[in-house]
């Protein structure tokens, strides 16, 4: 069989019979044809037979620039000419040097250390482990439990599932977790000032065992995009701050341009002590996060053996991914892509408003470019979960030539910040298209 190629049919049998993907029930993954993907190109994506697509949500949150993009690629090739992985670990390299470099330059002071990982949840997982270290460091042992939102979505390893809020995701794991300190968060901009002091109530009652509080800034990606704004955030993270807690922005979904800035933490007041960063960070062409971290905590570290951070992993600072993203940050700089956003989300912003005249649409929440627009029936009722509508929504956008994928019943538009205006109306035409298949009965 390896002698040929393989019919779609014949791939998609070997792909049920050996595969487990992601967050997918098997059990209707096996009921569908599945959407075998070949090829893709700026937005585009192509599948086996040759049908092609928008790519609606950059291939989960990743494709800032669109699929292929010359310079990026053109960056892997070079290096991997040179040197394809080398350990970060007690040694260094060009490609992980610049970088940092590059990512300090952008980065919101004070922040000047950079500690590679190769995903979001190990970014999320790294600031974890050094606030609680650093606190230990500095002789706040007391200061052992951790502070986030409801509903926070931080990742998938045990860490950042303990700091995480959703009960479909992370619930069966609740008895392998670390307990939490949990603070109230709008879902959508209501109510902010009166949420800000309760959670501020909240920090201060644990004001002297919380090591640090994370969040998800401006948007909570994973929850179904609940977004609030710095009146609600800034006077928490102060709050937390005065009261002796480390910052932790999570940016993993929000950062590279999504909501209008190259960091979503650049439009609050506040100073964070760690900011975690993934997904965009190399256009989806390496695995590849970072955390970084102040001077003030990097010192922290600074002293005897045992005072080391011991965490590292064997692809650390892999020089291909390491290229990529000092190529990803260049294009921004190179095609000035964060000037064209306002223009673009406005745009986008004056589509959806009549697609939210539908009556299944509840809400359609936005910043920049992250969209969710949440579906529940006509008379404001949520759909039985059983019903799976918003990934039914999802399957019917195929068909109008839409690669989409739902959270819950809430469709998420998360398109390259690179897709032309034009095909950002398509996006919301077919999504239309797509509700309206779906639901008029």
């Amino acid at each position: 069989m390896a002698d040929r190629k393989l019919t779609p049919n014949e791939l998609v049998a070997l792909d049920r019979a050996h595969v487990w993907h992601p967050f997918t029930q098997h059990k209707e993954w096996n009921e569908v044809e599945p959407l075998v993907i070949a090829s893709a190109q700026g937005c585009q994506l192509v599948d086996i037979r040759g049908n092609r697509y928008l790519d609606g949500v950059s291939s989960l949150w990743v494709g800032v620039h669109g699929h292929g993009h010359p310079h990026v690629d053109a960056a892997i090739r070079a290096q991997l000419s040179r040197m394809a992985h080398s350990t970060f670990l007690g040694l260094t390299h060009e490609p992980g040097v610049h970088l940092a470099k590059a990512l300090v330059d952008r980065a919101p002071a004070p922040l000047n250390r950079v500690f590679y990982s190769e995903s979001g949840s190990s970014a999320v997982e790294v600031a974890l482990k050094m606030a609680y270290q650093a606190q230990q460091q500095r002789g706040n042992t007391r200061r052992t439990r951790f502070a986030a939102l409801n509903e926070a979505y931080h990742g998938d390893t045990l860490g950042a599932v303990s700091v995480g809020g959703i009960d479909l995701f992370h619930a069966v794991y609740k008895p392998l977790l670390f307990d939490t300190v949990r603070l109230p968060c709008p879902a959508f901009r209501e109510n902010e000032a009166d949420l800000a002091q309760a959670a501020i109530e909240i920090l201060e009652a644990h004001k002297d065992e919380i090591a640090a509080i994370v969040v998800e800034p401006l948007v909570q990606g994973a929850a179904g995009m609940r977004m609030h704004s710095p009146k609600y955030l800034d006077p928490v993270l102060q709050a937390a701050q005065e009261f002796g807690a480390l910052v932790i922005i999570d940016e993993v979904a929000t950062g590279f341009g999504r909501t209008g800035t190259l960091f979503a933490t650049e439009q609050l007041s506040t100073k964070p002590d760690f900011l975690c960063i993934g997904k965009g960070l190399t256009n989806g062409t390496m695995a590849l996060s970072a955390t970084l971290a102040t001077e003030a905590v990097f010192e922290d570290f600074m002293g005897d053996p045992d005072q080391t951070f011991f965490h590292g992993h064997t692809y650390t600072g892999n020089p291909l991914a390491c290229a990529a993203g000092l190529a990803c940050l260049e294009v921004f700089d190179q095609e000035d892509t964060l000037a064209g956003l306002p223009a673009k989300a406005s745009r986008l912003s004056n589509r959806l408003e009549a697609l939210a005249e539908l009556p299944w649409v509840h809400e359609v929440r936005q910043t920049s470019m992250m969209v969710g627009i949440e579906i529940r029936q006509a008379s404001g009722e949520a759909f039985r979960p059983g019903l799976r509508t918003g990934k039914r929504i999802c399957e019917a956008a195929r068909l109008e030539g839409v690669v989409m994928r739902p959270l819950g019943d809430t469709l998420i538009l998360m398109p390259p910040l690179s897709m032309h205006p034009n095909d950002l109306e398509r996006l919301v035409r077919a999504t239309r298209a797509a509700i309206m298949a779906t639901l008029r009965g």
